[in-house]
């Protein structure tokens, strides 16, 4: 089968090359520049260039992209796409019913949500990792980590974390600086109420009352082109943002109290007692290296992710790391708690999981190969492309 891969800095290129390939693929690339385009004339006439000279079977990206859309119904070209951001604004597009379509999502809620409305272009399929690329990253890299100087191989730090504090200047929330009093009140009880539950999210369905204020504090409009509302937009691109961080920033300050915390962030500025900050880390290279030598790699996961499981707990397993992550239903799917990851239900439930797994190197140890194993048999970015191509 001859795919052409829409070409852009999506994390997974790699992998999923290797895997078309190692499943006797061919594969052409179309450059593409990851914008919001819901129409672009230019790009438009290059890409149907490019399909009357390739003349692919199918045309695959990661996430999904209305003008490729647009393209491949008019040239009657099967598009395929694997969305793994979330939240994902163009996936509410109207060209999403394109028949051309088959449009993957790793969020088996967000799938029902499509299925329940009777949409039957979008799928769910879960994320995947390239254990044999992972399996061939070995610590003895690991000086470019700059690591603690007392650590010792094979583990050079107890627990970690990679990822954003979304804590950065001028986000989204904290330019809402002319919010009333009462909407000021009303967020801080919801987002309070929120952060208690696990596994179920209503910021967006408690938004109604507010919604106006929050317009005339940030003004954002849904697309023309798509069915998102207001209520979407504010609750996963601003508060679920906002919730998240607040919830990394408290779960971190609260492990710092009790083990020694290693944090791999693009905020270098957060700064702790007990807690070393590296700074940001390149994701295929040095990533792989941190959850290998973690005793305990932590997932948080994004607050807009309503079960599914991240690609950041994907890699953590195919890398061989243990995993502690917050519950998302999802992974009851295809991991056992206990025997594959593990999953904190709260804060003092994480810290006493922490406890635990410091102290009993051998089963840590042997959930981690678990994992990394079932990975390997039925997780592999292979295992996604057969599913997505037979």
């Amino acid at each position: 089968m001859k795919i052409l891969f829409i070409e852009w800095k999506s994390f997974g290129n790699q992998d999923i090359k290797e895997a078309f390939a190692a499943e006797g693929h061919t594969v052409a690339y179309f450059p593409f520049s990851n914008k919001d385009s819901r129409q672009d004339v230019e790009l438009e006439a290059e890409l149907v260039s490019s399909l009357h000279k390739e003349t692919p079977d199918i045309v695959f990206s990661f996430n999904y992209f209305p003008v490729i859309s647009k393209v491949c119904k008019k040239e009657a070209v099967r598009y395929i796409s694997w969305i793994y951001d979330s939240p994902y604004v163009m996936l509410y597009s109207y060209t999403v019913i394109n028949p051309c379509n088959t449009i993957y999502v790793f969020d088996k809620e967000l799938y029902l949500e499509f299925h329940n409305a009777g949409i039957q272009t979008v799928h769910y399929m879960p994320l995947a990792a390239n254990t044999q690329r992972l399996d061939q990253i070995h610590p003895e890299s690991a000086d470019t980590l700059n690591s603690r100087s007392n650590s010792s191989l094979p583990y050079l730090y107890d627990v970690s974390f990679i990822g954003s504090l979304y804590n950065e200047e001028h986000n989204f929330f904290d330019r809402m600086t002319t919010l009333s009093d009462y909407t000021k009140g009303y967020l801080d009880a919801i987002m309070s109420a929120q952060m208690k539950v696990q596994g179920y999210n209503f910021i967006q369905e408690s938004l109604a009352p507010i919604i106006d204020d929050l317009y005339q504090a940030l003004p954002m409009d849904p697309n023309p082109d798509g069915v998102e509302s207001k209520e979407y937009l504010y609750a996963q691109y601003v508060i679920n943002r906002k919730i998240t961080g607040l919830e990394r920033a408290d779960l971190i300050h609260a492990i710092a109290e009790h083990f020694h915390f290693d944090l791999f962030t693009p905020n270098v500025n957060f700064a702790l007692s007990n807690l070393t900050n590296h700074g940001i880390v390149d994701y295929y290279e040095q990533a792989p290296l941190v959850f290998k030598q973690s005793k305990i790699n932590l997932n948080i996961s994004l607050r807009s992710i309503k079960s599914g499981i991240p690609l950041r707990a994907f890699d953590i397993l195919g890398s061989g790391g243990f995993l502690l992550s917050n519950f998302q239903t999802d992974y009851l799917d295809d991991f056992v708690p206990g025997e594959d990851f593990d999953y904190y239900e709260s804060r003092e439930d994480l810290i006493a999981k922490i406890d635990y797994y410091l102290t009993h190197d051998e089963e840590r140890a042997a959930i981690a190969k678990n994992g990394h194993d079932k990975v390997a048999r039925k997780h592999t970015f292979r295992h996604r492309v057969r599913e997505m191509l037979r």
